[in-house]
């Protein structure tokens, strides 16, 4: 058991991150982190992050997943009007060779609760196409076998939109989620307002926290968790990783 830090989309923020960092390992210098990805773009130091993390990827405390701003340097069509450096670009390539960078991870949580960990999500339609897993682990398994062309379609586990592709289809579909799930890329709100950006059954069924910019949103018996802070081009004034005390990393 030890102590797992979810730490949601990046965005070229050095600084946000490497005081998020600082303060988790603060209170357990043990602690393993995962970022769900989009370390790069939007924000003013892409190259420092990548710097930060990969001084990290050697060790066995850092598990780095992919999200869509990596994926234009993967093997999905570039989308961003500024493309990284060549030289960020080939150590984004580089992880992916080493498979430094995956697609998901699952954790077990203190209480027994299993959690798929991806950039955006999986989608009814993304676990029907792996086969319906019935357990974190094994979806995590699957999708780290980087199945192509899921990645880069809207509906799979890089790209998914939570209030529009992710969440409504556990909702509405009639199939019970099999397991939690905690994603980034994108937000039911909006943390700068405080206001809300999805329908009303969805919201009837979350719960915002404004400080740490993360909502919970219930599907059946199970959870999704949504940790992107949205820090923007300048980063967030004040946000708080994911903390999971006494968890177990699966596989």
């Amino acid at each position: 058991m030890t102590t797992i830090a979810v730490i949601g989309d990046v965005g070229g923020c050095a600084e946000q991150l490497a005081r998020a960092v600082a303060a988790v390992e603060a209170e357990d210098r043990e602690v393993v982190v995962v970022q769900v990805g989009d370390l790069v773009d939007r924000g003013p130091d892409t190259p420092g992050v990548l710097a930060f993390v990969g001084e990290r990827l050697t060790g066995r405390r850092w598990v780095q997943l992919a999200g869509n701003h990596e994926s234009q340097y993967l093997g999905a069509p570039l989308f961003w009007p500024k493309p990284l450096a060549d030289r960020d670009a080939d150590r984004l390539r580089d992880w992916w060779r080493r498979e430094r960078l995956q697609v998901a991870a699952a954790v077990r949580t203190a209480d027994g609760e299993e959690l798929l960990l991806t950039h955006a999500g999986l989608s009814v339609r993304a676990w029907q196409e792996l086969g319906e897993p019935v357990t974190a682990e094994t979806a995590a398994a699957l999708l780290n076998t980087r199945p192509e062309p899921l990645l880069w379609q809207d509906h799979g586990p890089l790209w998914a939109e939570a209030a529009t592709g992710l969440y409504p289809g556990w909702l509405d579909g009639g199939r019970p989620m099999p397991f939690g799930q905690v994603h980034g890329h994108s937000a039911i709100v909006d943390y700068g307002r405080r206001e809300w950006r999805c329908g009303e059954r969805i919201r009837a069924r979350s719960t915002v926290d404004w400080y740490a910019r993360r909502t919970v949103t219930r599907a059946g018996g199970e959870r999704f968790v949504a940790v992107d802070p949205r820090h923007g081009p300048r980063g967030a004034a004040e946000w708080a990783p994911l903390v999971l005390r006494d968890a177990e990393l699966l596989g």
